[in-house]
């Protein structure tokens, strides 16, 4: 076995182990610790994905060499590969874009506790992206979940409190339906290893037995992580937990959280379902369908803000909208769609909330539009950083948005029977999202006279415009070189199963 081998087994347990040390450390302490934590990380995702595209297939790392049932295994692909690179990635800058905001906004003698919580959410992303076991995913999802309310609730004001609770009801709930669904698939299937289970499921399907508690295993599990992912109508704990939360949990909530189980998500359904057999169980169609609506009503949630945080949050709403109707097609090509448009809505998200906070600080800490009015100069970093994030999610070329939207369009041409309300909804969900980011942009560069807002130093500015060049680089580098990470999506998904 190639060293490289341990790297994806190697940067969980180093997760999980700089979360005990933090939790004995001093706030700066804890802080570079999970810097270092997270630059380590990120070069083992790279050499991991670097070997994955060099061999040409996934590998299966055999936790303590006992094979299942009795041990755990570990894949890795190209896919798993380079999710687990861009969740480093985003998640170093989203934390040191928002690291001042942290010191103001966390309380002295709890900051450590923001780092401990934030190693242990990596660890559950990681978890989710790597693991081969249905079990040890619904151990991390429920880590996933804690450390993530950590995360909301740990500004301690009224609406983060009430924001968490609400968050963790929502969760809990689909928690629970994710169990219930898993419990039922173990049962048919007397396997909790995701291989095992496809080659369960599929004799099941062939003999034609137990076909009822098959699909509503397949129900539960599905709604259940729709519920934890956002998916529209289950999105009502989002914009308070994105909009009061602090920045950098905003950031890594919207860009990384969801996204964990949306990718789970994909994993059953190529590796325990088996993709077929989920089309033909016709799920995809309600997943389509809830995918176009939150497409529009998250857009149009977004025009009636006027709290430009809350403004991002329900744009979150209909771009996980997106991923769903990538789905919902049905083909290969959809699902592309959807794997790239959750790399570009990651990098996206990111630097608008990122890039929102600065607009606020130099607006009296005021996040309403009418206070906004002449941000973009008083902040220029923010300002340019905000457009392009804006323009993005507009799908303008040149950057990440117009590609993902390019390929959602390829993807609603081939497949007739779904066209026509996939490109309608699409163009319309454009043109909504033009009017909501682009009065934003208009509102930030309009002339005001003088007024008593406080400028940004240089010192600073120096680490948040370093990070916000950092992601726009990345939404630029996605929007003229997507092929390769097309190319790496196509060839994980050819041998993901």
């Amino acid at each position: 076995m190639d060293f490289v081998q341990n790297f994806p087994c190697i940067s969980i347990i180093l997760c999980l182990f700089a979360g005990i040390i933090s939790s004995g450390l001093k706030d700066k302490a804890a802080m570079w610790l999970n810097a270092a934590l997270l630059t380590v990380n990120t070069l083992l995702s790279a050499f991991t994905l670097t070997y994955t595209l060099s061999i040409g297939h996934p590998f299966v790392y055999v936790m303590g060499k006992f094979p299942a049932p009795w041990g755990n295994e570990i894949r890795a692909g190209a896919p798993e590969a380079l999710m687990a690179l861009f969740f480093c990635v985003i998640m170093l800058l989203s934390l040191f874009g928002g690291r001042h905001k942290i010191v103001e906004e966390v309380e002295e003698d709890k900051t450590y506790l923001y780092y401990v919580l934030t190693d242990l959410l990596l660890s559950s992303l990681l978890a989710l992206v790597y693991t081969n076991d249905m079990f040890t995913a619904y151990v991390f999802v429920e880590i996933n979940t804690i450390a993530a309310c950590g995360l909301i609730m740990i500004r301690q004001n009224g609406r983060t409190i009430e924001a968490a609770v609400r968050y963790m009801i929502m969760s809990l709930l689909g928690s629970g339906m994710l169990l219930l669904g898993l419990c039922m698939l173990y049962d048919l299937t007397g396997h909790l290893l995701m291989s095992n289970m496809q080659e369960s499921v599929a004799l099941l399907v062939a003999n034609g037995e137990y076909e009822i508690p098959l699909i509503v295993s397949i129900v539960l599990i599905s709604v259940g992580l729709c519920i934890k992912s956002a998916l529209f109508p289950f999105h009502a704990w989002l914009p308070d937990a994105y909009g009061y939360s602090t920045v950098s949990s905003a950031a890594i909530l919207s860009s990384l959280v969801s996204k964990g189980y949306i990718f789970l998500l994909i994993k059953i359904i190529y590796r325990v379902i088996g993709f077929d057999i989920y089309r033909d169980t016709r799920i995809i169609d309600i997943l389509f369908v809830f995918g176009l609506m939150g497409m529009i009503f998250g857009s149009l949630s977004a025009i009636r803000e006027n709290d430009v945080r809350r403004m991002i949050a329900y744009s979150s709403v209909a771009q996980i909208g997106y991923i769903y109707m990538g789905f919902g097609m049905g083909t290969q090509v959809g699902m592309v769609a959807s794997i790239f448009h959750i790399l570009s809505h990651a990098a996206t998200k990111s630097l608008l909330f990122i890039a929102a906070i600065g607009l606020t600080d130099v607006s009296g800490g005021s996040r309403k539009f009418i206070e906004l009015t002449g941000s973009g100069y008083r902040n220029k970093w923010a300002g340019i950083a905000f457009t392009v994030g804006s323009l993005s999610m507009v799908g303008i070329p040149l950057f990440s948005g117009f590609i993902s939207k390019l390929l959602f369009s390829q993807a609603a041409v081939q497949n007739h029977s779904k066209m026509l309300p996939a490109l309608i909804v699409l163009g319309i969900s454009t043109v909504l999202n033009a009017i909501y980011f682009m009065k934003t942009v208009i509102r930030i560069y309009t002339p005001i006279g003088q007024t008593a807002y406080p400028s940004v130093t240089i010192k600073d500015m120096q680490v948040y415009a370093v990070v916000l060049v950092a992601f726009i680089i990345l939404n630029v580098v996605l929007g003229i070189s997507s092929q390769p990470v097309v190319d790496i999506i196509q060839q994980g998904l050819a041998t993901f199963a």
